[in-house]
């Protein structure tokens, strides 16, 4: 049976879709077969992984007309990645599900058909906290926060959390939060250090030890349409994605670091 990971923030720009492609990616190399569901109108999981928008079936057929997802996915080239495309439709599907009865579970009904063929379904949720975000909540058994380090990452967080909450109250009770991860982190700066310092001590143990530094070649495989452990598995951000996938794992009791299996390191200068 599968574990269903939201990876949610209201908040633009601070790494939701870069995450997802990624700790998929990376999750897929360390042999756990893994699902991106795109739940984005802008698609960037989509193209992220090397498939256009536009030429495919998607997650609105799933929602609104009912498709079986699993004539819907489909296979990536990095090993054991599959994923469940979006499409800009998806942007009026939240007032087509208005009226639908259990508008909050059509997600959630749609992944319970392929759940069990996964270790791992992330779904890259869209920068907003309507209708389809919910879906996400519900379908999820957990939430990841990626928080990008500068000025503003903490704006938004609140509301956020108070969502969460709502859904744990009256749709999801078993929803529990997996964890924030630090993300776009410049050791240069002295401001992101101080917004790591703040985030860790406002949320301490939901905060993972990973850091994920900014790193340009992360933005070249996303353009190349590859996942970073396949376009350049030498890479920072690679190693970067590749100790958070194995983070995840170790939090989710899956596998252990044994005598001399070690973390890689990366020299921080960028």
């Amino acid at each position: 049976m599968g574990k269903i990971i939201a990876i949610a923030n209201q908040k633009g720009g601070v790494g939701k879709t870069t995450t997802t492609i990624n700790l998929g990616g990376c999750l897929g190399v360390l042999e756990y077969k893994t699902l991106i569901v795109d739940a984005d109108p802008q698609a960037n999981s989509t193209s992220g992984t090397g498939f256009d928008p536009k030429t495919t079936r998607n997650i609105y057929d799933c929602l609104v007309n009912e498709a079986d997802p699993k004539d819907v996915i489909l296979k990536t080239e990095n090993p054991n990645l599959d994923i469940l495309p979006s499409h800009i439709d998806l942007v009026g599907a939240e007032l087509e599900m208005i009226n639908m009865p259990n508008r909050e579970y059509l997600l959630k009904q749609a992944l319970s058909k392929v759940k069990d063929q996964y270790d791992f379904i992330l779904i890259d949720c869209s920068p907003s906290l309507g209708l389809i975000t919910v879906n996400a909540l519900v379908a999820a058994d957990s939430v990841m926060i990626p928080v990008q380090c500068e000025f503003f990452a903490l704006e938004g967080l609140s509301k956020l959390l108070n969502t969460i909450k709502i859904v744990q109250g009256r749709l999801n009770p078993d929803l529990e939060i997996e964890g924030m991860l630090l993300t776009m982190y410049d050791t240069r700066l002295r401001l992101a250090n101080s917004v790591v310092e703040e985030v860790k001590t406002h949320f301490q143990e939901l905060v993972f030890d990973t850091v994920i530094h900014r790193n340009t070649t992360i933005g070249e495989a996303s353009s190349h349409g590859s996942t970073i452990i396949m376009h350049d598995a030498a890479s920072k951000g690679s190693i970067n994605y590749l100790n958070f996938a194995r983070e995840v794992l170790q939090k989710n009791n899956l596998t252990k670091i044994e005598n001399g299996d070690k973390f890689i390191e990366i020299d921080h200068e960028l």
